[in-house]
């Protein structure tokens, strides 16, 4: 197949630009950057092409909370190399760009997990956004596959630290996953303030606290539904504080296992649109081969599409992204615009991204995906670049 070279048009006989799909269409691609989008019936004579003879061709997908790929758990390597791995293995299930996820750890991991995002940006993988940090400061008693000893408050060294991250990272995103209840007064506001993403998740959480932590500046909820205090008749919780609040987005599972579809489409229902997403949760054995993988020294396995620690608590996931938009789409019954939207335009807005990813337009990073019906990847481009999938 042609390289990306200096320019190339590739058409499919289905393009979705983030917003329409469009037949008989071709994205032209120089260097990096998308520079048209045009009917094929326009392409300039001479221009090399790249011919998808059927599927959809669609931006790439952005996935906000990836833990591991291609054998590796992100704790257990926090270097370069391991995002190189992740990302490959990632980019087969249609991931052009992610934010790796270091799961509840020591400071010293978080400081290496850092680096490495650092490291891998400034050695060119574009395909890396910024960092998740997806604890330690949890309930305990919503901690999932966390290892309890590693649970803590957040003490003031602890927000000073973090508060460094957009330095320490160059402008990357930094998303951070707490439990709000356990936070002090004032902790919540100093991240937002210092350009920290933060949500809720491994929570008990009250419907006041959360509205607390929201007027501090609280953005999201992760994994909606799991590991969070549930809505019941007389205290909504955290799931329903953020089905009502719209400015709160929420990530999804959407794997058969985590989230229930009617709870899906309850929660596609109570979002406006943009503030519900679909993330992976992915762990070391999507793109793998072992089907099994170590965390906190503990063997995780896989069993019928879900892994699982040796509690039988839910232990992340085994999917891709483009797992979850065929779920979205054709088991919950979601509109696959909405769901390709929800797998990549709507992540890259809530990272400050959309003018960037997302979509496929005139000035956006050539990032793409290509599937066919049974939503097999078969291509995708990474700002330009290209790697075919089997």
């Amino acid at each position: 197949m042609p390289d990306s070279g200096d320019h190339i048009a590739i058409s499919a006989p289905t393009v979705f630009d983030g917003e329409r799909f469009l037949t008989d269409h071709c994205v032209i691609v120089r260097q990096q950057t998308v520079a048209q989008l045009l009917p094929l019936v326009d392409l300039p004579s001479g221009m090399p092409t790249l011919a998808l003879e059927n599927g959809t061709l669609a931006p790439g997908l952005v996935d906000l909370q990836v833990n591991g790929g291609g054998d590796i758990l992100f704790n257990n390597a926090p270097c370069e190399t391991s995002l190189a791995t992740m990302l490959a293995a990632h980019r087969a299930t249609g991931t052009t760009s992610m934010l790796p996820t270091l799961i509840s750890d020591t400071r010293e991991q978080g400081e290496h997990a850092v680096l490495a995002v650092r490291t891998a940006r400034a050695g060119g993988n574009h395909g890396i956004l910024g960092i998740h940090l997806e604890g330690p400061f949890f309930e305990p008693a919503r901690r999932g596959a966390h290892r309890a000893d590693l649970l803590r408050q957040p003490e003031a060294a602890d927000i000073s630290w973090l508060c460094s991250l957009q330095d320490s990272l160059q402008g990357m995103a930094t998303l951070v996953t707490l439990a709000p209840e356990h936070c002090q007064a004032g902790q919540i506001r100093r991240l937002s303030e210092h350009g920290i993403l933060v949500c809720a998740g491994h929570s008990n959480a009250s419907h006041e606290q959360m509205l607390a932590a929201l007027a501090e500046g609280l953005q999201g909820v992760t994994h909606l539904f799991n590991a969070m205090s549930q809505m019941t008749g007389r205290a909504p919780g955290i799931v329903g504080t953020a089905l009502e609040q719209d400015a709160l987005w929420a990530g999804i599972i959407a794997d058969g296992h985590h989230v229930h579809p009617t709870n899906i489409r309850h929660a596609f229902r109570s979002k406006p649109k943009g503030r519900l997403v679909l993330v992976s949760d992915a762990m070391a054995t999507v793109g793998g081969k072992l089907g099994a993988f170590t965390l906190y020294n503990e063997e995780i396995t896989e069993s019928g599409g879900k892994l699982v620690n040796a509690d039988g608590a839910l232990a992340g996931s085994a999917i891709g992204m483009i797992d979850a938009v065929r779920y979205a789409h054709s088991t919950v019954a979601l509109p696959l615009d909405e769901c390709l939207r929800m797998a990549s335009l709507y992540p890259a807005a809530i990272l400050g991204l959309d003018d960037q990813l997302g979509r496929i337009a005139p000035g956006y990073r050539a990032d793409l995906v290509h599937f066919d019906p049974q939503f097999k990847v078969h291509n995708t481009w990474l700002a330009g670049q290209h790697s075919e999938h089997s």
